[in-house]
């Protein structure tokens, strides 16, 4: 599939697996992606994400990203369910972080003392960032493009439920936004 991809969609994928690195994770996410997307520039994603202002947003969408990592994954809607059932996400992190060191549910190599299966020395992906691949190459099929761009990748990380969709959302980068857009 990688064969597929334009130059600026594999920078993306090049990108994300750099952050996870440069971040100690088990894994490239689907978030590790998304701030390989910012990194961009001249490229149809990033125009995009111009357009739509979050580009003007890359420190709270970062936050944002870090601070559900820190919860597991957990996304504020997911947290906010939690604490109508009467479970204190926050309050669990910070047990778990006190027992285990910061960091301990993102897993962080090193500060959770997990260690992921590596390929050639790299970090393998995730099974969101997979999906997200997977997704981008349907959603090129759908639109009758031959190569997968960096716009796909924006458009899978925007189509379904999860962390990257609900952060991208609160910035205003919505499926229907980016698609309108894109045109």
């Amino acid at each position: 599939m990688f064969e597929r991809f334009t130059k600026d969609a594999r920078a993306v994928v090049l990108g994300a697996v750099e952050h996870a690195e440069r971040r100690g994770a088990d894994s490239v996410d689907d978030g590790h992606m998304l701030l390989a997307l910012l990194d961009r520039e001249a490229s149809r994603a990033s125009f995009v994400l111009a357009s739509l202002g979050a580009a003007r947003h890359r420190d709270s969408i970062e936050e944002a990203l870090s601070g559900a990592r820190r919860r597991g994954g957990l996304s504020q809607a997911d947290t906010d369910a939690l604490a109508g059932l009467g479970i204190d996400v926050a309050a669990i992190v910070s047990r778990v972080e006190e027992a285990h060191g910061e960091g301990a549910l993102a897993g962080a190599r090193g500060k959770a003392g997990r260690g992921g299966q590596r390929w050639l020395g790299r970090v393998p992906f995730s099974r969101e960032a997979k999906d997200a691949l997977v997704k981008s190459l349907r959603i090129a099929t759908a639109r009758r493009d031959r190569r997968i761009g960096d716009e796909h990748i924006l458009l899978a990380l925007t189509a379904g439920p999860g962390v990257v969709a609900e952060v991208l959302a609160d910035h205003g980068v919505t499926h229907a936004g980016v698609d309108r857009v894109l045109g």
